[in-house]
């Protein structure tokens, strides 16, 4: 077995991910499930041949000296992986996280409308924020397609590693990977500034200075584009703040506050059809409302706010997830999952807390609708059935 064969195996059951780990079988995730594959264990020489197969010199020597290392490969033309490679008390281990070729559309995602006004802006700062494995670079990858397909701009994406590969369209688009192209993220924020763009993505805002250099390129004529790792929307703005010591939080407080024109969280659900997942989302739009809340330090209203504001485009993960129930794509008990997550509550949350916090009986309602929507769709499920029928029922794939 080589790496090559795994990969392909990958790319034919739409798997997001593959773990390699010392000792184990190799295992995929397919619509956010871990999969055992029937093969024989792995050793950590095994994995360290099929990782030094795919990796260049420099970074074998990189990968030997810090025993960790990002890095992304080409599969083809049919897909990249984004790979960290590191170490474990068993040995050599390794995730491989697939990048599709294909970049996908803003239709494709179903983003909600607002989100594409926001790529269109011309400057300020937009937030897209997420747990690990949200999709975060998905929208970001169908942002900036749709600013190459329509705008003439010179794009500039500052990446570890460079995730979706965008040729140039109507826009200019110069991607640059952290420790191949630029010594790290602040190295080349600083630099950008000088190299005319229009556009900046900053695939990870880390370090206080790193977000400082961000905002500056905000306030300074730029639109940025900038992720993080938050769970919601109004909890990005305390995330991205305490940051920064005591010292500096009015300051970074007042640069967010002119700045920021928008905030997109996200989580992938499980679609009720078994076709993969699907996107739910988050909005925060920068009004003057919303930027003055920031600028007095009232950020729990900023909830409040996003319930509110529904003409400005704003939606709370409640709101998003009730729109999903209704027209079917998730069922009530993936509605249930998502909801207590999103409101950081235990999963064996009561089914009326739930039910009242997507609006009482309207859950009822979206799942009679749901059912009925099943129901005139039966074929397409039994399509979907066939599909994954590659898989046992104990949640292993043969390989």
């Amino acid at each position: 077995m080589d790496i090559t064969q795994l990969l392909a195996f990958v790319m034919q059951n739409k798997a997001s991910d593959l773990h390699l780990s010392a000792g184990n079988q190799p295992i995929v995730r397919v619509n956010g499930q871990m999969k055992r594959v029937k093969t024989q264990d792995l050793s950590s020489e095994d994995i360290r041949s099929m990782l030094y197969s795919v990796m260049t010199e420099d970074q074998r020597a990189a990968y030997e000296k810090e025993m960790d290392l990002d890095f992304a490969i080409s599969f083809g033309e049919k897909a990249r992986f984004r790979v960290n490679a590191f170490n474990t008390r068993l040995g050599t281990a390794a995730v491989f996280r697939t990048i599709p070729s294909d970049i996908p559309t803003m239709e494709d995602l179903n983003l909600p409308k607002v989100v594409r006004r926001m790529a269109t802006l011309e400057k300020g700062i937009v937030l897209i924020t997420g747990g690990t494995g949200s999709g975060k670079s998905t929208t970001l990858a169908a942002m900036i397609n749709y600013i190459n397909m329509h705008e003439q701009k010179h794009v500039l994406t500052i990446e570890d590693p460079v995730e979706f590969f965008h040729t140039s369209q109507k826009s200019l688009i110069n991607h640059r990977e952290v420790g191949e192209d630029t010594k790290d993220f602040k190295t080349a924020l600083k630099s950008a500034l000088r190299e005319d763009p229009d556009v900046i993505l900053v695939g990870e805002m880390r370090d206080h200075e790193t977000i400082s250099l961000a905002l500056t390129a905000a306030e300074t004529g730029h639109l940025v584009f900038g992720t993080l790792h938050a769970n919601s929307a109004h909890k990005t703005i305390d995330r991205l703040i305490d940051v920064f010591p005591g010292s500096e939080k009015d300051m970074i407080r007042a640069m967010l506050a002119s700045s920021l024109q928008g905030v997109i969280a996200q989580t992938l659900v499980r679609r009720a059809d078994g076709q993969g997942r699907a996107g739910v989302f988050e909005i925060l739009v920068g009004t003057g409302a919303v930027r003055n809340l920031i600028r007095e330090n009232q950020i729990p209203q900023l909830f409040s706010m996003m319930q509110t504001g529904s003409r400005y485009g704003m939606q709370t993960m409640e709101d998003a997830i009730e729109g999903l129930l209704s027209s079917g794509i998730i069922d009530k008990t993936e509605a249930r999952r998502v909801l207590a997550i999103a409101n950081d509550a235990d999963d064996t949350q009561e089914e009326g807390e739930v039910s009242a916090s997507l609006g009482g009986g309207r859950i009822e309602q979206a799942q009679q609708q749901q059912q009925a929507a099943a129901s005139s769709s039966q074929g397409m499920s039994g399509g979907a059935q066939q599909r994954q029928s590659s898989a046992d029922e104990d949640g292993e794939y043969s390989f």
